[in-house]
């Protein structure tokens, strides 16, 4: 066996070790954001007025940092931890659209958002 083929035997070997312990991570409510390496996952934040008629303000913002769905429900959950708001985050696009009832203060938003290991990026 050449080197050339011993080193391509590993590389497989440890591609397959990464992704079977990704998969066995995702089995036990793990994913790419909640798996203790970066990020912690954030507590869920119910918001309980869905009615967007009562939120006058909104505002959107490119999200960096997010990669799968848990990371964009990260997201989302530390914005509406935030009082007075109610987000909403799309992975596709990067954007969390922020309803308010109140001023959208951005700091706070952005405090939020980088406590849970993500950022708030400006245009």
């Amino acid at each position: 066996m050449s080197v050339s083929t011993v080193i391509v035997v590993i590389i497989i070997a440890v591609g397959f070790f990464l992704g079977l312990s990704r998969i066995v991570a995702s089995f036990s409510g793990k994913s790419c954001c909640s798996d203790g390496q970066k990020r912690a996952r954030v507590k869920k934040a119910i918001v309980a007025d869905t009615d967007v008629s009562h939120y006058p303000y909104q505002a959107n913002f490119l999200i960096g940092g997010m990669s799968c769905e848990g990371c964009a429900q990260n997201v989302a959950n530390a914005l509406n931890a935030v009082e007075g708001t109610w987000a909403t985050v799309d992975l596709g696009s990067r954007i969390a659209t922020v309803r308010s009832k109140t001023p959208i203060d951005q700091g706070a938003l952005s405090d939020a958002v980088r406590k849970a290991g993500y950022q708030i990026l400006q245009p």
